[in-house]
């Protein structure tokens, strides 16, 4: 069950050095630009927790990125961002694109991909966590050269999950047979049913992001959840 494969994060450097130097194609004009985030404390070391939202086509339409203290998990930050033209074709859940307090950057995708590239590493973050983290990654090869880890691997297993009621019916391996998406997950940590996932991928993420809080596990206990 443990996963362990090295990631070479100057792939992605390289990567950005290539969108850098490179002239923008005619699709890719700008469409908006929000105010930035807040900027989170540099002094702590963090992490990155990322979710994101797909058109009919299965392309990216947004992506979601919440910054966390890489000890404790508090939210430090988040970042949003609306890809054009993919936003345009529509989606399971388009509707909710714009239901959140975070301000969206609506840009092109290499543009995007670019920018927070950059800005993960500015802020010298190199693991990036995702629920169903396989689904995210490959949507967001750009982003091969961090280190991806996945969320469910953990909240998923009685071994890890100690909210996981002894009635659950697991595999062997200690996996929830059923009922391990983000909704069932957050209602055992949080004894709480009335929660829903918005759909919305910078909502989504912080929503992870809480996972991970509420589990209060090591950042080590991760490594059997790296991809």
């Amino acid at each position: 069950m443990c996963y362990n494969t090295t990631m070479n994060v100057n792939s992605s450097l390289d990567f950005l050095n290539m969108i850098k130097t490179s002239s923008a194609s005619p699709r890719t004009k700008t469409v908006q630009a929000s105010p930035a985030p807040v900027e989170p404390d540099m002094s702590k070391d963090m992490i990155a927790v990322i979710d994101t939202e797909t058109n009919w086509h299965d392309e990216v339409m947004s992506l979601g990125v919440a910054l966390a203290d890489a000890e404790t998990y508090t939210l430090l930050g988040k970042r949003y961002y609306i890809f054009d033209p993919e936003c345009r074709v529509g989606g399971m859940f388009s509707y909710v694109m714009h239901k959140t307090d975070a301000k969206a950057i609506t840009c092109s995708r290499d543009e995007a991909m670019a920018d927070v590239g950059q800005f993960l590493m500015d802020k010298g973050i190199s693991k990036i966590f995702a629920y169903n983290a396989k689904f995210d990654l490959g949507h967001l090869p750009e982003l091969r050269g961090f280190e991806w880890f996945d969320i469910m691997r953990i909240a998923a297993y009685r071994q890890y999950n100690r909210f996981i009621p002894e009635t659950a019916l697991c595999c062997k391996t200690g996996r929830l047979k059923s009922n391990y998406g983000v909704e069932p997950i957050m209602h055992m940590l949080m004894g709480d049913t009335g929660y829903r996932e918005t759909h919305n991928a910078v909502n989504d993420a912080c929503d992870e992001l809480k996972i991970v809080e509420l589990l209060a596990l090591p950042l080590e206990t991760y490594e059997c959840a790296r991809l």
